[in-house]
């Protein structure tokens, strides 16, 4: 008989979910994690903060999905084991948004801000829920609103000791109101000043068709200044030209982290999903443009193309 394969750690099975959800296998991450719940679940030394995490891995695959009733279950699983994680509270704020149920996404996303107030998703959030609140409820919209808790200075200081440690969760797409911060260094000027060369050596690149060329330009330019948006737009059109698909969407998400309502990140990635024959993701995207620019030709003509094919 052949020897038995040795069943994988819930720690193992966590990192095939983290890859999986890099490369947009939402399902197949689910799966990956939900095994990982399971297995830390049987493990009497099992951490209430490491089953967090998983719960809300699990959670961002499904938000990616759709599934916004089970993305708010794993949330609310999450935020019993390790009250305030603040990732979860932007994936349930962003289900409650998709859900329509606009009060609670309010309350968790002002939540997040009182743990850290530099979340742009969440600023974000906020300003779309008191407009649609406003719209809803009326001038009085806050007294309909359920409680806030109130973080304690403690929690606070202990999240952002712990902040460095999570760097291993899934990051799910700002369009799904950027449950991720990754705080990039500030470049230099002289840094910033060599991006900008090689960008534009990029760009040149491409009016001449020279995609390939242009990408590595764009990546060289990044390593210098890994905070330019539009190289990141750039080099996602360059990636869309040479039909590498994923690559384009990858860079898109990390425009999206830097600004969250970039258009051009936004229809690229839209474009990168069509072509991926992801129907549902092109659509949420173009329909995260149009709320910004609500007479985008470009976006508007997609979408119906899109939405044929159905």
């Amino acid at each position: 008989m052949p020897p038995k394969q040795k069943s994988k750690s819930w720690a193992e099975l966590k990192q095939a979910g983290n890859e999986c959800f890099k490369t947009g296998q939402y399902g197949e991450a689910t799966n990956l994690y939900s095994q990982a719940i399971k297995a830390l679940e049987k493990n009497s030394k099992r951490k209430p903060e490491d089953l967090a995490i998983l719960y809300s891995n699990r959670a961002a695959s499904y938000l990616k999905d759709g599934n916004c009733g089970e993305c708010v279950k794993d949330c609310n699983m999450s935020l019993e084991l390790s009250q305030f994680n603040v990732k979860s509270l932007l994936r349930r704020a962003a289900a409650y948004e998709a859900l329509e149920r606009y009060r609670q996404a309010y309350v968790d996303y002002k939540t997040a801000l009182q743990i850290d107030c530099n979340i742009a998703a969440a600023h974000d959030g906020t300003n779309r829920m008191t407009k649609a609140l406003t719209e809803t409820d009326g001038p009085s919209w806050r007294e309909k609103l359920p409680p806030i808790p109130t973080v304690p200075l403690s929690v606070k200081e202990k999240l952002a000791q712990m902040s460095a440690g999570n760097a291993t969760q899934p990051s799910p797409t700002p369009q799904q109101n950027g449950t991720t911060q990754t705080k990039k260094p500030a470049p230099s000027d002289k840094e910033i000043k060599k991006a900008q060369a090689l960008k534009e050596e990029g760009n040149a690149l491409v009016k001449k068709g020279e995609h390939k060329k242009a990408i590595e330009k764009y990546s060289q330019s990044l390593k210098h200044n890994p905070t330019e948006v539009t190289t990141y737009t750039n080099r996602a059109l360059c990636y869309l030209s040479v039909k590498q698909y994923r690559d384009a969407i990858r860079d898109c998400d990390e425009a999206l982290v830097i600004d969250s309502n970039n258009v051009k990140a936004l229809y690229r990635r839209a474009q990168a999903h069509k072509e991926l024959k992801d129907v549902r993701a092109c659509v949420d995207d173009l329909n995260s443009l149009l709320k910004v620019e609500p007479k985008n030709t470009a976006a508007l003509k997609l979408l119906q193309e899109v939405q044929k094919k159905k």
